[in-house]
């Protein structure tokens, strides 16, 4: 059962459901602010991207919650992988309860797991992605039911030893995550995230996966701009002869565009499935920030947003990849910005970007809470970085 905790004093730039406050009011500079809002503007009146969204929070309220483009005020956005913080934060709820150690083998809650080597891999090791099967396939047919996925998680094999490197487990891993919150809970995750975080936090719009009936509100996604160039690329990343495809990986233009099928935005998918507001992505990290109410165990919740688990090299820069138990700690620069971050914010900054160039983080040290939405997905995957480190760069000399 859900514990009843006080919401947060959430607020954002319309009476419904909330209203924003002044800049000056949470010390913030107003014309900075404005900074951040034009630049979100560039690519939108530009005509590259249909759309996008951002909000800006601190001390729990909204400062901007803005919808820029061809997107009705308060819509929603696929977040793909910024759904990881969500899926993090669920996991250290189970944390919290006393009822998983993360240094427990994956196959001890889930025995059909523990097939082809795999019955070594922690739950720590899901949440750093080291756990060795980055690519694990699931079709739409198999995810569309519990015993579906729980059977094909036994037919997974590894590409390597587990805790032997890090590589991104784009979905896989946090389907598996997502087994043992129901194996812990009793509940699916979509369930026990409403009604152990969404609903005590005050947020409305935070889901992880939607039923078609209620789908209404979600921008459809698009597919914009073109590939770098190999020129482009070499400059970006200073590797010559870089292979795009390695870049991308799995997580290809069309498949991102399925996430428009009513049926795969359903799927609850804790890697890539959360459907929200900005505004309330930004205050989601406002909440891991003040903790209302207790809501996590505090030396839980300074582990998950603080502690760096895993520091193996990124398998395409060789930078330390700087991950705590399921999210992305900043670190200094100039490795800061190759997370995804931007200049001027602290280490201890934490979160988690997603494909389209979405970004949602907390700074300790500035108090800020920041969220960047589109339903533009940019071909052009350099430009893409650049906007996020800007924004975010932006976003964090608010408060300078």
């Amino acid at each position: 059962m859900a514990r009843e905790l006080p919401s947060l004093d959430v607020t954002t730039t319309t009476p419904d459901p909330y209203t924003a406050v002044d800049p000056a009011d949470v010390g913030l500079d107003q014309q900075r602010v404005d900074d951040l809002v034009a630049r979100a503007h560039r690519e939108v009146d530009d005509g590259l991207l249909p759309s996008c969204q951002l909000a800006l929070a601190k001390d729990g309220k909204l400062v901007v919650s803005t919808t820029i483009g061809d997107a009705a005020p308060q819509s929603r956005y696929v977040i793909f992988s910024c759904t990881k913080g969500l899926t993090a934060g669920a996991i250290w709820l189970l944390m919290s309860d006393g009822v998983l150690d993360v240094t427990t083998r994956v196959a001890e809650i889930v025995p059909e797991f523990g097939t082809n080597g795999k019955d070594v891999i922690t739950v720590e090791q899901l949440l750093t992605h080291t756990s060795g099967f980055p690519q694990a396939p699931l079709d739409l047919a198999t995810i569309t039911t519990r015993d579906g996925r729980v059977q094909q998680f036994g037919k997974w094999r590894l590409n390597w030893e587990p805790g032997s490197r890090f590589e991104y487990h784009p979905t896989s891993a946090h389907w598996v995550l997502g087994e043992i919150i129901h194996q812990l809970s009793g509940q699916d995750i979509r369930t026990f995230f409403d009604e152990r975080i969404s609903k005590p936090l005050g947020l409305r719009s935070l889901k992880v996966g939607e039923p078609a009936d209620r789908q209404g509100d979600i921008n459809r996604l698009v597919g914009v701009g073109e590939p770098p160039t190999p020129e482009e690329l070499e400059k970006a990343t200073g590797i010559p002869d870089i292979d795009l495809s390695s870049m991308v990986g799995e997580v290809t233009q069309d498949l991102l565009l399925g996430f428009n099928r009513p049926v795969v935005r359903e799927q609850s998918a804790p890697g890539a499935g959360g459907i929200s507001t900005a505004a309330d992505l930004a205050l989601y990290y406002q909440g891991l920030l003040l903790n209302p109410g207790r809501l996590w165990d505090p030396d839980v919740l300074a582990d998950g947003t603080g502690n760096v688990r895993c520091d193996l090299p990124d398998p395409l820069r060789g930078n330390p990849v700087h991950r705590s138990l399921g999210l992305t700690i900043a670190g200094d620069p100039p490795n800061a910005l190759l997370r995804g971050f931007g200049h001027g914010q602290s280490p201890r900054t934490f979160g988690h970007d997603g494909a389209g160039g979405q970004i949602a983080w907390a700074d300790p040290d500035s108090g800020l809470s920041f969220c960047y939405l589109t339903n533009g997905l940019d071909a052009h995957i350099i430009r893409e970085a650049r906007r996020k480190i800007g924004l975010s760069s932006r976003a964090v000399a608010c408060a300078a």
